[in-house]
């Protein structure tokens, strides 16, 4: 049974670990099973194993940091327990000892009845417009 009363408490707690480094807190978060398509890799991370790897090499970056625009958050109710929560949030980290931000939109597909609540994570940088 989840903690969680809500996907929005989900998703900061998602960010608090991930400002914190700490991995297995963020692991926790997902169900066994739970698809990742995470910001930073073109693969689709299906088991836990995987994400503890994409995981340690974001928190391993150097000024490694998350945050979310709480504005552009939206919760979707798809059945009793079962939501979706999108958004965007922000991701810091230096490149070459330099400092830069990559803004991510994310679904996230959660159980609140679950262990680890999360079913699905998609996440992917915000593209450039053309206008």
């Amino acid at each position: 049974m989840s903690s969680y009363n809500n996907s929005s408490e989900i998703i900061r707690a998602w960010i608090a670990s991930a400002n914190a480094g700490n991995v297995d807190g963020m692991l926790a978060l997902y169900s066994p099973n739970a698809l990742l398509l995470p910001t930073f890799s073109p693969h689709t991370l299906r088991d836990t194993e995987s994400r503890r790897a994409y995981f340690e090499r974001l928190a391993s970056r150097k000024g490694f940091s998350a945050m979310l625009h709480d504005k552009t958050v939206k919760v979707q109710l798809v059945a009793p327990g079962i939501e979706v929560i999108s958004g965007i949030y922000r991701f810091g980290l230096e490149i070459d000892d330099e400092p830069l931000v990559f803004e991510a939109r994310f679904s996230i597909t959660v159980n609140l009845e679950a262990k680890g609540p999360i079913l699905h994570h998609h996440s992917s940088q915000l593209p450039r417009t053309l206008s």
